[in-house]
């Protein structure tokens, strides 16, 4: 297109009034500004411009497009239109008072760059004698990030424990909401049961962790492991093998992180529960007048281990064991001695439960049931464990209820007992400790975990943060957030236990959601890009193993067709980097993602694509059908707005 642009008035003829370029040029999509910088967000940049003519003649803009040196003054023209020479784009002719705008072709601008551009008009007849104001640009992607690294240390399965609140702690504790607050007092203090032969009776009352249990909770731990090193270095072990033995003191807990948690509340993961909020029992042995013959104060805890295959529970079966720990506080010597049972429950259609295993502090043998001799007994290193398994042997899958309660008896009395309820695993719209067994993760078959606990994948950002960089720019623009922790949005995993079916009567799979957003009939194309990305393929998010996946039938994120989503690709920075970034693919939607699209497609490395998210581990966490779950994405979480540029940033 031949060049035009402002002309010296003795080359004008004279008459008409000449066109005026307007004054606030602008770059686009989407046409907002970084500072005072017009920030891009795709390659096929739109520059853009209002003209007038005072005697309402259509007009053309000439627009021209220079670097940016270092001190913002103008330094190469571009050649915008290819040429080799002409160097600028000319726009169609608009009506006076309209904006015109032409659009740069792909491969001209470079991301990364500072670029300044100015417009002159031209009515057919007469030139606009000067230039419009200088307007700078660049074209900033979402996300920047360098090539993939071929090592990490990144964790990609690395748990954190949660604090969970329970549910159902039984009527003799208040239940509490998940803040704290208290949803429901105690609707028994003291449970009782019936009198002996001599008209005395054995109550208990039940309550809540206090600053005192908290506070020996810690004193008893420090006991314990002072008191397993001296063993350790009195079996002759040296000073650092007896300090590695008392780290894992007590040595009978059946939840090895336990001890070190805070007592007073609950906290669980994928396989393991430590119940630290059942506080203390307190036995009144009572005559006839109900005035106390004696007291003993116990403070308890329980925990639970489930076993996600067969082979981590040691047998053939799925497997999961109960445990509960028992601490004396004071015992009545006018009790003579104490004993406590351990009652367990379970809704198990398919199950067989051993005898109750009881084993001192140190782990050894403690008898058949957790005794004390009321003028033999330690406070902070005499607790009681029992441990208690139980193997499924069913098909399918099963969510088992639990419950709990201790029965107390004294040796001062040969019939006197009570029974005190420890609450159960959860109502039935939670069951927070309810395990879960099935057969139907093949690969691990059988096995059972706790599926309240939503696990966290944690995506490798140092090999795949082009992935990684995506996922974060879709959790932070859908609606529902999906599988953004900053939003407590949960993913649900795609499992194959799933009722949802083909229009064939087969069974749905990621590939069916896949085809909708990425396949053959979506409508979905590669954008070019440099060669240094190398071959793409079409990534949706949320992932087609999800719930949230937009082909998913009934996800919330439901579309008809991948080009319903948002539309994205990777290329290269041309500012002089070795860095990448995520852009806005505009070939379909001229201004780019809108930010509120339920879904998106972006071309990524083939080799990130099918990589980044290769490795869940569905199986070893079990995850069945609607199964929660978070993505986080290091590197990028330290970003909160698609405002400006995210940068990746290096994890260990």
């Amino acid at each position: 297109m031949a060049a035009a642009g402002p002309q010296d008035l003795s080359a004008i003829a004279a008459g008409g009034a000449r066109p005026v370029s307007g004054t606030a040029p602008s770059a686009g999509p989407k046409f907002a500004k970084s500072g005072s910088i017009w920030r891009v967000i795709a390659p096929e940049v739109v520059l853009r411009n209002t003209v007038t003519d005072a005697d309402g003649d259509t007009s053309t803009e000439t627009f021209q497009v220079y670097t940016a040196k270092a001190d913002g003054t103008p330094g190469v023209e571009v050649d915008l239109d290819g040429a080799g020479s002409n160097d600028v784009l000319v726009s169609p002719y608009v009506n006076s008072g309209a904006t015109a705008k032409v659009t740069v072709p792909y491969g001209i601008l470079k991301p990364g760059v500072l670029y300044k551009f100015r417009t002159s008009a031209y009515d057919g007849s007469l030139y606009e004698t000067t230039w419009s104001p200088w307007a700078d640009f660049r074209i900033e992607p979402y996300v920047k990030f360098p090539a993939a690294q071929t090592s990490s240390t990144i964790d990609t399965t690395g748990q954190e424990n949660i604090e969970v609140t329970r549910t159902d702690p039984g009527p003799a504790l208040p239940a509490f909401n998940a803040n704290g607050t208290v949803k429901r007092e105690a609707t028994q203090e003291r449970t009782c049961g019936k009198q002996d032969p001599e008209g005395r009776k054995l109550c208990i009352e039940l309550a809540p962790p206090t600053a005192e249990s908290k506070a020996r909770a810690a004193k008893r731990t420090e006991a314990l492991r002072e008191a397993t090193e001296a063993k350790a270095r009195k079996a002759g072990k040296s000073s650092a093998e007896a300090a590695a033995v008392a780290a894992d003191a007590p040595l009978a807990d059946l939840v090895s992180w336990c001890s070190d948690e805070p007592a007073g509340a609950d906290y669980m993961n994928r396989t393991d529960a430590c119940l630290k909020s059942i506080g203390s029992g307190t036995l009144v042995f009572i005559d006839t007048d109900d005035a106390t013959i004696g007291t003993a104060t116990f403070d308890f805890e329980q925990r639970l281990k489930a076993y996600p295959n067969k082979s981590a529970g040691g047998t053939n079966f799925a497997e999961f064991d109960q445990q509960i720990r028992i601490m004396p506080v004071n015992i009545d010597a006018a009790l003579d001695g104490v004993t406590l049972k351990w009652n367990t429950q379970s809704t198990c259609a398919a199950c067989n439960t051993s005898v109750i295993r009881w084993a001192d502090d140190f782990d050894n043998a403690a008898g058949d049931s957790a005794y004390w001799d009321a003028d033999n007994w330690n406070a902070y290193t005499d607790g009681r464990w029992g441990t208690r398994a139980t193997t499924w042997n069913g098909t399918g899958k099963e969510t088992i209820d639990l419950g709990w309660s201790v029965t107390a008896n004294v040796d001062a009395s040969t019939t006197a007992a009570a029974t005190a309820d420890f609450g159960t695993s959860g109502i039935d719209e939670v069951q927070e400790f309810a395990p879960r067994c099935d057969d139907w993760q093949a690969s691990s078959a059988p096995g059972c975990v706790l599926p309240h606990f939503s696990p966290t994948w944690t995506l490798d950002t140092n090999k795949y943060p082009a992935a990684g960089g995506y996922y974060w720019y879709m959790q932070q623009v859908m609606p529902d957030h999906a599988g953004s922790k900053r939003w407590d949005s949960l993913m649900h995993y795609l499992g194959p236990d799933t009722l949802v079916k083909t229009s064939t009567g087969g069974t749905w799979t990621s590939d069916n959601s896949r085809s909708v957003v990425c396949g053959t009939n979506s409508a979905w194309s590669v954008h070019p890009s440099d060669a240094s990305v190398g071959a793409v393929d079409c990534d949706e998010y949320a992932m087609a193993s999800t719930h949230e996946s937009g082909g998913y039938p009934k996800s919330v994120n439901l579309v008809t067709s991948g080009a319903k989503c948002a539309q994205l690709f990777t290329d290269k920075m041309g500012d002089g980097s070795a860095n990448f970034g995520l852009l806005a693919d505009t070939r379909t939607v001229t201004n780019g993602p809108s930010g509120t699209e339920r879904c998106g497609r972006a071309a990524i490395s083939s080799t990130q694509n099918q990589k980044a998210f290769s490795g869940f581990p569905a199986p070893a966490w079990r995850m069945l059908d609607g199964d929660g779950f978070f993505v986080t994405l290091p590197g990028y979480e330290h970003c909160t707005s698609t405002a400006t540029t995210c940068t990746w940033k290096k994890i260990g």
